[in-house]
């Protein structure tokens, strides 16, 4: 009996009946292996096909992603996983915003429609008395000649190119041109924004400004002044946070305004003054390190309102393509068109990202109403504070990102979370291009932070690995 099944289980009885039963011992390692080898591709087969469902759960429309899947390297903090309350993880936005949204942003805030901005810088601070000064000239924000604006963003009647761009930002009295037709914005729906301290829509005091001659970088505001005004910020604002009493909603706010201020952070240290005395200008990765890297939170809130920003956008695609781009440069005009549609409708993000954030899942219950209202209310405190800051320069772009912040709260949550957006939806023409305006300054952020992020972190620590340190006794 035993001989018959070793027979006929391949045992020695069948090796030795012909070579009919098992192989000899070579083949039969070399079978095993080929078991093994099969098992392996089986297992890594079923890796592949799990890491792909994950990815392609992530970026589902249902927006079904686990939130806080944050995973920090010790050594360079190298970010990965899904960004913290979002949709989308940190190698996609990374790859996206490369390949994708920051070329195209950056041709779109060029074009003659998107390049000017209309802005109230003069005003009085509703909070304490302006002392603030910054001490360099590039605070202030450049005088440019009345020719220089699209004429249909003036007067309806008279084209004019935008190619003979003259700013005179070198002279010690520049200031902004307050001459020009309140009435530009004519074609253009003027509502107020529930979100925003102030519209901007028809003060005789406001003037346009050339984005593209006045950049958002150092300028040497600083001090008790520059503090005062992040100090009101989050003080005022976002008392409590991190507590856990806060509910999603504050906390969004407050990862809202924290990741513009890393935002503004990154600006600064990308287009730094290096030299005053020789006017030269360049990267200073240790602030970089100072104010944003060291702190791994101010990373995360600058992509989660990366993201956020980019879900407002996405969201009003067909809004922002059917708008009119109009600035009487027919070509450009058409340009500006072509690279909207790029945006809003890029096959790229709609099978990557197509729901960076998911603004359904905030103002439930009861109290939902009456807390938007709350939060509404402090937003535009913080709108309102942008009038305080005493660099003129600082207050362009802070007003600028705070208006297009708000026009993606706006964007968010005008229909509740509900269907039928595209016809509630109303924007004004400054909202649109302070919401555009505000996406790329994002982009350029996070580009900045992935490319330069390690090197500044890798530069501190031999910085810190160079001091001496003392002998022990």
């Amino acid at each position: 009996m035993a001989e018959k099944e070793s027979s006929k289980d391949g045992g020695p009885t069948a090796a030795v009946n012909g070579g009919r039963g098992d192989p000899p011992r070579g083949r039969r390692r070399w079978r095993l292996v080929a078991v093994i080898g099969a098992v392996l591709a089986v297992l890594l087969a079923i890796a592949v096909s799990s890491r792909s469902f994950l990815k392609l759960s992530i970026s589902s429309d249902s927006c079904k992603c686990p939130m806080g899947g944050i995973f920090v390297s010790r050594d360079a903090r190298k970010y990965s996983g899904v960004v913290e309350d979002c949709c989308c993880d940190y190698e996609t936005v990374n790859q996206l915003n490369e390949e994708v949204l920051h070329p195209i942003l950056q041709e779109l805030v060029k074009t003659p429609f998107f390049r000017y901005f209309k802005v109230k810088l003069w005003c009085d601070c509703p909070f304490w008395p302006d002392d603030g000064m910054c001490r360099l000239r590039d605070c202030s924000v450049c005088e440019c000649p009345d020719n220089e604006f699209p004429e249909l963003f003036k007067r309806p009647s008279r084209v004019r190119s935008a190619d003979d761009m003259v700013c005179q930002e070198g002279k010690p009295q520049a200031a902004v041109d307050r001459t020009l037709d309140s009435n530009a914005f004519s074609g253009w729906i003027e509502v107020d924004n529930p979100w925003t301290y102030d519209d901007e829509t028809d003060n005789a005091e406001m003037t346009y400004v050339n984005l593209q001659l006045n950049p958002e970088r150092y300028t040497g505001y600083s001090g008790p002044s520059a503090q005062r005004i992040w100090d009101a910020i989050y003080k005022e604002n976002c008392p409590k946070y991190p507590s856990e009493e806060l509910c999603s909603e504050q906390k969004v706010l407050y990862k809202l305004i924290s990741g513009l201020h890393s935002s503004i952070s990154v600006h600064i240290a990308s287009d730094y003054l290096v030299d005053e005395a020789t006017q030269l200008w360049g990267q200073n990765l240790e602030l970089l390190y100072d104010r944003v890297m060291r702190y791994p939170e101010r990373v995360r809130n600058l992509y989660f309102t990366y993201l956020f920003v980019l879900r407002a956008v996405t969201k009003a695609a067909d809004y922002l393509e059917q708008a009119e781009y109009n600035t009487g440069n027919s070509q450009e005009d058409l340009k500006t068109q072509s690279l909207v549609r790029q945006l809003v409708f890029n096959p790229k993000i709609r099978s990557a990202c197509p729901v960076p954030f998911d603004e359904a899942k905030l103002w439930k219950g009861e109290k939902g109403p009456e807390l938007m209202l709350q939060i509404q209310k402090q937003f535009r405190n913080i709108s309102a504070i942008m009038d305080c800051v005493g660099c003129e320069k600082c207050r362009l772009w802070g007003k600028l990102q705070v208006l297009g912040l708000g026009t993606a709260l706006k964007i968010l949550f005008s229909d509740n979370g509900n269907n039928g957006l595209n016809q509630r939806l109303q924007l004004q023409r400054n909202e649109v291009i302070a919401l555009i305006n505000l996406l790329n300054r994002l982009s350029e952020s996070v580009k900045f932070v992935h490319e330069m992020g390690p090197t500044a972190e890798k530069l501190m620590k031999r910085k810190a690995n160079a001091i001496p340190k003392k002998n022990s006794v």
